[in-house]
Formats: structure tokens, C-alpha cells, sequence
């Protein structure tokens, strides 16, 4: 069974050492519990919005790009493909370069 909690879990974790944060600063940044931080992150805690919204601040990360992390994954696990656009949009191009 996926557990979403544990993906959000790995998925801070992940971005906490990408950013070459420790959890004390991560937790004390986001005025979060550190006890309670290290278990969302282990997967043994959910996370409430206003919780995971506080620790994508303190990561400078914003919460869709976690959310949309966790999405991934979660579609691997489940066998999925992930889903890339095979074109780009209008607002992307850069007019003097592309030709149409």
C-alpha cells in the first residue's frame, strides 16, 4: 500500500538535504516541533497543510513543487508514467529564437 504521508516525508527530507539544511534549522525556521518534523519526515506523522506549508517556506521551496514531487513518485509506485508535454507553451517562447 502507498502511504502518501511517507512520500511527503521522503520528498522534505529530500529537499532539507538538497538544500544542506539540518532539521534543527528546518524545524526551528518553520516554528515546527523538532521531534515532530523528523517523524513527517520518517512517514509516522501527517503533516497538516499549514505544517507543510511552514517547512516549504523555511526550504524556500514552494509547497506545488513538493505537492507536485510527491505526485511523481507516487505515480511510479503506482506503475504510471509521468506525464510530459510534448510541446511548449506560447508564454516560453522566445520569439526571436523560434520560428513558427
Amino acid at each position: 500500500m502507498i502511504l502518501v504521508r511517507q512520500e511527503i516525508g521522503d520528498v522534505l527530507r529530500d529537499f532539507r538535504l538538497q538544500k544542506g539544511r539540518t532539521l534543527r534549522q528546518v524545524a526551528s525556521k518553520a516554528s515546527v516541533a523538532l521531534g515532530y518534523l523528523s517523524e513527517v519526515e520518517r512517514g509516522q506523522k501527517e503533516a497538516s497543510s499549514e505544517i507543510l506549508a511552514s517547512v516549504a517556506e523555511a526550504l524556500d521551496t514552494p509547497v506545488s513543487v513538493i505537492m507536485r514531487e510527491v505526485g511523481d513518485r507516487i505515480a511510479v509506485l503506482e506503475g504510471l508514467e509521468p506525464v510530459i508535454p510534448d510541446t511548449v507553451p506560447d508564454d516560453f517562447l522566445d520569439t526571436n529564437l523560434v520560428s513558427r
